[in-house]
This record gives C-alpha cells, sequence and structure tokens, in this order.
C-alpha cells in the first residue's frame, strides 16, 4: 500500500499543531466577526467631542411683583464640584452601592453583570442590573433611555473608550457631576442644595448614604415624597459601606442615629401651587422654551407668605373637627392674583385646590340671587316671609330647620336664610340668576333647578373670588390673571400683559352695587360672617356651607381687595358640624389681619344708598321640592384673637433611618 503522506503532501499535523491551526482560523475569523459586529453598533454612536458641553431643558425662572424669585423650573444645575474637596465618605457611599470594583475593571463588570443574570433568572424577571458606574455614565452622557441590545452595546463601548480616555478619578468626578438626583436637580452639587440646602463639600454621612440610595430610583427613593422607603434605601448604603470597609461600625451606628434634616421645597422654591397654575400658561402663551426664561408675575411674596401661614394654622387649629384641606385665592381690583395657596401642604400632595378641585359654593352662592333680585328692582328693606316653601317637589329647610316670620332681604343674607333664597331664585328666574354668575365670573357648568339657589353648583375658589371682584372694584369685571410679563434671560420681552390690556367691563351698577355691599357687610357686622371682622377695615362678604358640612366657605373683600377661601376633605366626606362662619372665616380673618396694613386697603368702593321704607314684598306661590343645601348655622360669639405674628421659616422635615 502506497505511503499516504507521499506525493508531497507533506506530514500530517500533531494535535498541538491543529490546535494552534485552528486556533488561529478562529481566533482572525472571530476577531474579524468581533470587528464587524462592533461597526454595525458604532455606526450610530454618538458624537464624543463634546463630552465636557452641558445640554439641559431651558429653565424657568418665575418672580413675584417686586422681583422677588418665587421659583424655578427645568433641569438645575450646578458647578462642577472637585472630587478632592469632598469627605471621602461621598464618593465611597456611590461606589459601595452602585460599583464595588470600580477600581478594577475596564469600564465593564464580567462578575456584576453574571450576578444579576443569575439572580434575574431565578426571579423570573429583572431584578438587579450589572451596570457600572463607568457605563452609567456613558448612558447618561451619550445615549437615550431605550432598552434594547443596540444600546446596551453602545453603551458597553463607549464605557471602555471612557476607561481609555480618562483615569479613574476623572471618570468617577464625571458621574457625581453629572448623575440626576430627581426634581430638576443634575449632579451632586445640586442635589445637596435641593434636599439639604448646603454645598456638597458639607455632606454628612448620612445625608451621603441618602443621595447614594436615590440611585436606583430618584422618585422612588425620593427622601421627599417618600422618606421611610429612602431611610430604608440609605440603611442598606450604610450597611454597603461597612463591608467594603468604606467605614466602621461606630461610624455607621452614629449615621443612623442622626436623623437626616431634608428640605421639602428649595429656599427659593415657593408658592408652588401657583408656579404650577402659571406653568401651562406661560407653555401656552409662549410654547416650549428655547432659553432661560422669567416670567414676572403679579404674586406678592410677604402676602402670600401670609396666607400659607394662616391656611396652616386655620386646618391645625381645626383638625378635630374634620378640616383636612383648604385654599385660598386673594385678588385685588384688577384681577392680579397676590396669593394662590392650593393646599396644606405642597410636598404631600400636589393637586391645585385652588383652581383645578370644583366643589359645591352653598350659600356663597346666594350673593348672585340677591344681585339678580336688586338688579329687578328690589332693595334690602323689602319685607319677605321666612316660611315654609315647596316649588315642586323640593321642600328646602334652614339650617335651624325653624322659620322666622317676616324679615328683610338684607336680614334674610345675613342670617343666610334658605327659604328667602330659593324663593327669590323662583321668583326672578335661576335662568336670570345663571347669567348674573356668569357676567361677574363664573365658568363652571351652572344647573337650574331650584336648588341652584343654595348653591348646588361646583366651583373652585379662583373662580368665586373673581366673581366676587366687582363687589370690591367699583362694579368691574376682573378675570384673574398672575402673568405680567415673559422675557427671556437676554432681555427679549416675549409676552407683555399690559399690551394686551383692554377697556375695563362694567358688569354691576347702581344701586344694585351699593345695596349688595351694604346687605353683605351685615353678613360680617351681624350675621353668619362675624369671625371674618378685622377691627378698623371696612369688610363685607358671605359665608357658605354645603349638605352635610362638605363644603365650608367665605368669600370677603374690602376695598380694592377679594379673598376666597375653603376648607373641607378630598374625597368630599362630611366634616363636623364647619359651617362658613367657623374655619374659612378663621383662616381668612389670619389673613387679612397680615395682609391689610401692607395693602393699605380703603373702604369698599361705591358709596352707601339709603333704601327706600321697608315693604312687604307679598305672598309668594308654591311651586316646586327637596333637601336644602346652602343652610348657615347662627353665628356664635367669637373670641377675638389676636393677630397672629409672622410664622418663622418651616423648619425642613427629618428623615429617620
Amino acid at each position: 500500500m502506497a505511503n499516504p503522506q507521499a506525493g508531497g503532501t507533506g506530514a500530517r499535523r500533531t494535535p498541538l499543531q491543529a490546535f494552534l491551526y485552528w486556533g488561529t482560523v478562529i481566533g482572525v475569523w472571530g476577531l474579524i466577526f468581533l470587528v464587524a459586529f462592533l461597526a454595525v453598533f458604532a455606526i450610530d454612536l454618538p458624537d464624543v467631542s463634546k463630552l465636557n458641553d452641558v445640554t439641559r431643558q431651558p429653565s424657568i425662572s418665575y418672580l413675584d411683583r417686586s422681583g422677588a424669585l418665587i421659583a424655578v423650573r427645568g433641569s438645575q444645575y450646578a458647578p462642577p464640584v472637585d472630587l478632592e474637596k469632598l469627605p471621602e465618605y461621598v464618593p465611597e457611599a456611590f461606589l459601595a452601592i452602585e460599583d464595588r470594583r470600580f477600581y478594577w475593571h475596564p469600564g465593564f463588570d464580567p462578575i456584576g453583570i453574571a450576578r444579576a443574570g443569575v439572580a434575574n433568572v431565578k426571579a423570573g424577571k429583572v431584578v438587579a442590573g450589572g451596570s457600572t458606574i463607568t457605563q452609567q455614565l456613558a448612558r447618561n452622557l451619550f445615549l437615550t433611555l431605550d432598552q434594547n441590545w443596540r444600546r446596551k452595546v453602545q453603551e458597553l463601548i463607549l464605557a471602555v473608550w471612557l476607561e481609555i480616555k480618562f483615569s479613574k478619578k476623572e471618570i468617577l468626578a464625571l458621574y457625581l457631576n453629572r448623575v440626576y438626583f430627581g426634581a430638576g436637580a443634575y449632579g451632586i452639587e445640586a442635589a445637596s442644595q435641593r434636599y439639604f440646602n448646603k454645598p456638597a463639600s458639607k455632606l454628612t454621612l448620612g445625608e451621603a448614604s441618602l443621595l447614594a440610595g436615590m440611585m436606583k430610583g430618584p422618585s422612588r427613593y425620593s427622601p421627599v415624597s417618600a422618606k421611610e422607603r429612602a431611610a430604608r434605601r440609605a440603611t442598606i448604603v450604610l450597611d454597603e459601606m461597612v463591608r467594603t470597609k468604606a467605614i466602621t461600625p461606630e461610624e455607621r451606628e452614629a449615621a443612623v442615629k442622626t436623623p437626616v434634616r431634608v428640605s421639602a421645597v428649595l429656599a427659593n422654591q415657593r408658592a408652588q401651587y401657583f408656579t404650577d397654575w402659571m406653568d401651562g400658561q406661560v407653555r401656552a402663551l409662549v410654547g416650549e422654551p428655547t432659553e432661560d426664561l422669567y416670567v414676572e408675575t403679579t404674586l406678592d411674596l410677604p402676602i402670600q407668605a401670609a396666607a400659607e401661614q394662616a391656611v396652616r394654622a386655620g386646618v391645625a387649629r381645626n383638625k378635630a373637627a374634620g378640616v383636612q384641606q383648604a385654599a385660598l385665592v386673594a385678588l385685588d381690583a384688577e384681577g392680579r392674583v397676590r396669593a394662590y395657596v392650593g393646599g396644606v401642604d405642597y410636598s404631600e400632595s400636589q393637586f391645585d385646590r385652588a383652581s383645578v378641585a370644583k366643589r359645591q359654593a352653598g350659600s356663597a352662592f346666594k350673593p348672585f340671587v340677591y344681585l339678580t333680585a336688586m338688579e329687578q328692582g328690589r332693595n334690602p328693606g323689602v319685607v319677605v316671609v321666612d316660611e315654609p316653601l315647596k316649588i315642586g317637589n323640593w321642600e328646602p329647610r334652614n339650617y335651624d330647620g325653624r322659620f322666622a316670620g317676616a324679615m328683610t332681604l338684607e336680614t334674610a343674607l345675613a342670617k343666610s336664610t334658605n327659604t328667602v333664597a330659593a324663593r327669590l331664585a323662583n321668583e326672578v328666574g335661576t335662568g336670570n340668576v345663571a347669567s348674573t354668575a356668569r357676567r361677574l365670573g363664573i365658568s363652571s357648568k351652572i344647573q337650574l333647578d331650584p336648588s341652584m339657589a343654595l348653591g348646588a353648583v361646583e366651583v373652585s375658589p379662583l373662580e368665586m373670588a373673581q366673581a366676587y371682584a366687582p363687589f370690591s372694584n367699583g362694579g368691574f369685571r376682573a378675570r384673574a390673571w398672575g402673568i405680567s410679563r415673559i422675557r427671556t434671560a437676554s432681555g427679549k420681552v416675549l409676552y407683555d400683559h399690559n399690551i394686551e390690556k383692554r377697556g375695563r367691563q362694567s358688569v354691576i351698577g347702581s344701586p344694585a352695587l351699593p345695596y349688595m355691599n351694604q346687605m353683605m357687610r351685615t353678613v360680617v357686622t351681624g350675621g353668619t360672617g362675624t369671625a371674618a371682622r378685622v377691627p378698623g377695615f371696612d369688610i363685607a362678604g358671605k359665608t357658605g356651607t354645603t349638605s352635610d358640612y362638605r363644603d365650608a366657605w367665605f368669600v370677603g373683600y374690602t376695598g380694592g381687595f377679594v379673598v376666597a377661601v375653603w376648607t373641607g376633605k378630598d374625597d368630599n366626606t362630611p366634616m363636623r358640624r364647619v359651617t362658613g362662619g367657623g374655619a374659612p372665616a378663621q383662616i381668612w380673618k389670619g389673613f387679612m389681619g397680615q395682609a391689610l396694613p401692607r395693602l393699605k386697603a380703603g373702604p369698599i368702593p361705591g358709596g352707601r344708598i339709603a333704601p327706600p321704607e321697608p315693604e312687604n314684598q307679598g305672598p309668594i306661590d308654591d311651586i316646586l321640592s327637596g333637601i336644602g343645601i346652602g343652610g348657615e348655622e347662627p353665628p356664635e360669639p367669637q373670641p377675638r384673637a389676636p393677630t397672629p405674628a409672622p410664622e418663622p421659616a418651616r423648619p425642613p422635615e427629618e428623615v429617620p433611618f
């Protein structure tokens, strides 16, 4: 038999030679495949030449009427912090919880990826991630948040590039200065100022652990909105720091025992409900900003502070009676919003009860009934009879279940007598009453059933304030507004309210206006609103209470200044016998006691008109029947409370570990 290796075909390869040969072939082809693979994913890699450029959402700075800063909306960046100036435990906190092997891996951590993969398989869902700090930096700097394989591979490529381009110390500094901490704060300096009102160089161990813990989810682990969850996460960070020997067990125990004081909002983030109300309007007027904007508003910060204090104090004082929330809106004669409070605590609930919530007005709606009657020829001295009444199937009842007999319209409004208001609305026409309310500023739907006379109409405090404004300013329509001017950081004016300002529209004439002011003064001097009296000032207004005490109102005014106050519960369940003459009137007085001296308000314009001699209105036919909605409790003697002193700045809240 012939030798198979004869004929110049060469000797058979040894196993070692075969291994080397095929290893080389596979290696070459693997390298070709890897290069091709990376080339495909690198085609649309972002431009990394502008690494140090900061691209951010333009900010909107809101200023009060005197130019003081109210709030800033949009991304907040602080100057980069020098890693050397931070306490050693600050970067160590992030390394312990986010990337323990940061100083040893090449940009990605195979051990961490494997561990995360095993955990995810066991759980049957994604419960852990294997991203290193370098990968997170690459993602934050260059990539979108899309979850797909292309983005993940690009993240790995960029992470390796960052490791080649920069030192570990530079990567860590970039990370700490660019990572997002929620609430619009980018970078550890902005976060430290946002949550603790201090520079990052003065962060305590507990504060550093809270910030590091937020990396798992800035919203979910926010020390403002999720205090307990944030505290538990911070404790885990401290445990990891002990495990990596970044701190001692004794230092951990000391940090756990020291409560961290967290600011609910920045020192310059005030009037948040008002800013929310403004935010949508700014974008409607000028579109999405392409550069930093300054919005000059009508708000008066000292008056706003008094309003917030009065609301908090009033709700706290009446908490036992079931008062959980309140709202307050104050307008001047032109409709400028001077104070705006949408709830007791913005950090606990961002729902705006000043303009978004709609609640039944109760007897605070009755002035529109009486105004319609005055415009049809009646006057405060007209005598009516408080007696049982049926209008179809509806039978209104008074608050105390009794009937007082003959009285004037002035007395009926002051005592908030339901039968008289219902009869009056039926006589003048509920459609005419609705037209009057719309003319003055009520924009919500007004149903025309007889019960509307007693306030079965859902409105917002903002609407009520602007609808009462004509009583305070001489009879002119005063649509509520809050933006005076919008300008760019470079000074270009994008919007100016004065340019669009129109002539004043008269909506209440004489003698109806002085008649109404006379009657609503009596509400405060001897009716259901006596708790709202502010000595030395010309005050008028109307209380409102709805069925089962679900809502309580006081809307009052002086010369050129009107304030609407609502109290109740968000779930619309009843309070415990809280009437408009109680908590709302107390809040109103607490606010006005501080605001009026600053405003230098004058008397209510329009003068006084002596009405004709009292005349009997005569019997009124019974037409319709049901249950009363807006009756008021007879006024009780109110202790005269001193004007409260200005409340000191609210201390930051504590996050216990």
